[in-house]
């Protein structure tokens, strides 16, 4: 949309002496979660990469107070938070925000996470344990699911000290229908992780039901993958594109067998909500048609269509209507 004034590590983290293999949390918050941001720092002690959004207007020396604030209060955030500021007058902008905080993260791989999101096991620990798993991130072909959940009774979700820590009690409480997948009530945004095998499962496994309107909280590789399109401005389908595209572009998905994410209770403005997820619905059916060219052209250029880096966009694309007469003409 812009212009937009970007300013990269306007707080920029303490710790120096970090792996190059880490995964950094890049995440994007508003004014009313600069708390669960400290929290997130103070739980994970690891590499966090922050995109702010600050309006070009009055209240903004108000929010940088109150940043500094959090900062000099809170060591952790000193330590591991690289924070960048976005100053404009345009709101819920997260594509273009997500891009930031991914832009500028200093490790291999980030996590793509929403800050509401509290960690309930240590999914680093869980993935050295996997050399498939990181063998499929270091060369770019996989990205790594950790299940998000979210409990039945918001009240239930707004204290992330009672939020289980373990598989078991995790299960324990699926069972007495107190918690389940994240948005149960949207199936196609999260049941591609295949909650019903998650809970059996003791090994990763692959995504294999995909969808478009699937939207998990992955780690992947920083470098060579594809950015989020910032045509994606307020809620609905921003994610969720962000993500078709690095499907397309031949990353296959990977869940993680004992790791899962809980969802901090937060409120929404469900009118403006429902009003641009009706626009953006319109954009992303636009958007897909639009990406399955672009990267079927692509790999059919670089001679890969009968290659396995082309069987995403050969078998989700093949779903829109007309697309495979499209390709039968460029192919030949």
């Amino acid at each position: 949309m812009g212009p937009s004034k970007v300013i990269p590590y306007y707080f920029k983290a303490e710790e120096t002496n970090i792996d190059s293999e880490e995964v950094t949390i890049a995440t994007l918050v508003t004014q009313n979660r600069f708390k669960v941001l400290g929290r997130l720092a103070s739980h994970y002690k690891g590499p966090v990469s922050v995109a702010i959004h600050v309006n070009d207007d009055d209240s903004k020396q108000e929010i940088l107070s109150e940043l500094h604030k959090l900062y000099e209060e809170n060591e952790d955030m000193r330590r591991y938070v690289d924070l960048h500021l976005v100053v404009d007058k345009f709101d819920r902008q997260f594509n273009m925000w997500r891009n930031v905080a991914k832009f500028f993260a200093r490790t291999d791989y980030i996590m793509m996470l929403d800050v509401d999101f509290h960690l309930c096991t240590d999914f680093r620990k869980a993935l050295k344990r996997e050399p498939k798993l990181m063998e499929e991130l270091r060369s770019g072909r996989g990205a790594i699911v950790v299940p998000a959940f979210e409990f039945i009774e918001e009240k239930d979700g707004e204290d992330w000290r009672k939020f289980p820590t373990t598989k078991e009690e995790l299960v324990d409480i699926v069972a007495t229908d107190k918690i389940d997948m994240f948005h149960r009530s949207w199936k196609r945004g999260h049941g591609s992780t295949d909650y019903p095998r998650w809970y059996e499962s003791t090994t990763p496994y692959k995504v294999t039901d995909y969808n478009y309107s699937y939207e998990p909280y992955v780690i992947f590789k920083k470098e060579g993958t594809p950015w989020c399109d910032e045509r994606f401005v307020g809620y609905g389908a921003n994610k969720a594109a962000c993500l078709y595209e690095i499907y397309l572009s031949g990353i296959d998905y990977w869940v993680l067998p004992g790791d899962f994410l809980i969802h901090q209770t937060h409120h929404y403005m469900e009118e403006t909500r429902a009003k641009e997820r009706k626009y953006n619905k319109k954009l992303y059916d636009y958007y897909r048609e639009e990406v399955c060219l672009r990267y079927s052209r692509i790999m059919i250029a670089a001679g890969q269509w009968d290659m396995p880096a082309a069987e995403n966009v050969r078998r989700e694309c093949a779903k829109i209507k007309g697309f495979n007469d499209v390709i039968s003409k460029v192919h030949n």
